[in-house]
């Protein structure tokens, strides 16, 4: 199948299928209530001519392909793989009953899918303190305070089929595993955000206000901009509640915890995503003020790369103070030039 046969896999059939009707249709165009997030107001359009869609909320369209890829969660290349390998008879040739039969027979029978390949599956072998050489110079060019690693990561040894590996690891409030290394960005199942009371406690309790009163939180992307942070601010504990999403697709996952917050101050990268993030907070959380701390390190990625950049500056100002005041010394050791006694000598 070539990519076009795939985007003529009709919309209005794949929404259909999972149960999502319009709210109202006219002249080839439907509006839906999002199927991204609650909404009173559809918003959600879907040209049947064209077959695209767009979602006015958060300004966000395009095909099939890409509906799939954001509704199923998963990557644009795995969201055709799905379309090809489950589409009727492998030859999609326009939007009609063969996509209805498809979609609907997909949703109704999940038994007589196509099994998908099963990816590497992460299996972690053991837990432990965080000391290996390799991983402690890593978090070290990190810019990365050693006592907030020590505190907050462990080195996990896995193993993905018959290798075994370690890296640096960052549990979640479901028990899985952020893990990094020079060489390896990947997690644990399950996937989940962390929530850290205000002083520095792990909580799994996500759907309570801080039992220390907290009214403010922050939310961090990955767990390096949060280590990042006590880094800067020199404290191996953050003294107010704290969320780590680990991945912006768990957002959702967070707003129960959030939403018991009157302030919220957002740490999320200066990029498409971490925008995207930004308006969906706001937009789930009218109740609470939404702080972009972005504008503080707006010229860099993110709060890692500022903080690598400020962490290198500190590094190199000890040595230049050093320095000069071994030249203060020395200039301080040099013999005066006696001064002459007025009248003598001339």
């Amino acid at each position: 199948m070539t990519i076009d046969s795939i985007k003529r896999i009709g919309i209005r059939e794949y929404l259909g299928a999972k149960s999502i009707k319009p709210q109202f249709e006219r002249a080839g165009r439907a509006m839906y209530l999002s199927p991204f997030r609650q909404e009173n107001t559809a918003s959600f359009s879907v040209n049947h001519d064209e077959n695209v869609w767009y979602d006015h909320g958060i300004g966000v369209g395009g095909s099939i392909i890409d509906l799939v890829a954001r509704m199923e969660g998963c990557s644009v290349g795995e969201a055709i793989r799905r379309l090809e390998n489950e589409a009727f008879g492998g030859s999609a040739t326009g939007i009609g009953a063969g996509a209805h039969s498809f979609f609907s027979h997909r949703e109704a029978s999940a038994a007589s899918q196509r099994p998908e390949p099963e990816k590497p599956r992460i299996e972690i072998v053991s837990v432990g303190e965080l000391k290996h050489p390799a991983l402690v110079d890593y978090l070290a060019d990190r810019g990365i305070d050693p006592a907030a690693a020590r505190k907050y990561c462990n080195e996990v040894r896995y193993r993905i089929g018959d290798r075994e590996y370690f890296a640096i690891g960052f549990r979640n409030d479901a028990g899985g595993w952020e893990l990094r290394s020079r060489s390896f960005k990947g997690s644990s199942t399950p996937k989940n955000i962390t929530t850290i009371r205000g002083g520095g406690d792990r909580d799994t309790s996500t759907t309570s206000a801080s039992a220390n009163g907290s009214d403010t939180v922050m939310v961090f992307e990955g767990f390096i901009d949060f280590l990042s942070y006590l880094s800067l601010k020199q404290n191996p504990s953050p003294t107010i509640d704290t969320t780590v999403l680990n991945s912006v697709a768990n957002l959702r996952r967070a707003i129960p915890f959030l939403e018991s917050h009157r302030t919220i101050h957002a740490f999320l990268d200066n990029d498409e995503a971490g925008r995207k993030t930004l308006e969906s907070l706001r937009e789930y959380l009218p109740g609470s003020e939404v702080v972009d701390q972005s504008p503080f390190y707006r010229n860099h990625k993110d709060l890692n790369d500022y903080w690598k950049e400020q962490a290198a500056d500190k590094i190199k100002q000890p040595v230049l103070t050093e320095k000069a005041t071994t030249a203060v010394q020395v200039r301080r050791s040099v013999p005066a030039t006696p001064m002459r006694k007025k009248g003598r000598g001339l």
